[in-house]
């Protein structure tokens, strides 16, 4: 039953932080808008981030059995890539220039 909780639990996290807090920062008040790209990008890398480490206490202290640690094992990794991708966005050291070219080539030669 515990297990199912975790997977509930995370899965609930990972909408929150990565539907939830977008939604949210974008919202405009009055014609202002609570929050820029860049503070909303980092702030769900901090919530990744946050959320990784919380997996790893709970899997490391507070559940016993083999099959429960195995599911917080997984979450934290699920997490902690998540963080790593988000850190790699943030930083530019990922992008889809390759892609764009892709596409133009084909535009031009397919067309």
């Amino acid at each position: 039953m515990l297990r199912y909780f975790l997977i509930l639990l995370n899965v609930a996290l990972l909408a929150l932080l990565l539907v939830g807090l977008p939604e949210a920062t974008h919202a405009q008040v009055v014609g202002y808008q609570i929050a820029k790209g860049p503070t909303t990008r980092l702030l769900i890398l901090w919530g990744l981030i946050g959320a990784a480490g919380l997996n790893l206490l709970v899997t490391l202290l507070l559940i016993k059995n083999p099959k429960q640690r195995s599911v917080g094992w997984e979450w934290t990794a699920i997490f902690a890539a998540l963080a790593l991708l988000q850190y790699s966005l943030l930083r530019a050291w990922l992008n889809f220039d390759w892609l764009k070219r892709s596409l133009e080539w084909c535009q031009k030669h397919l067309s």
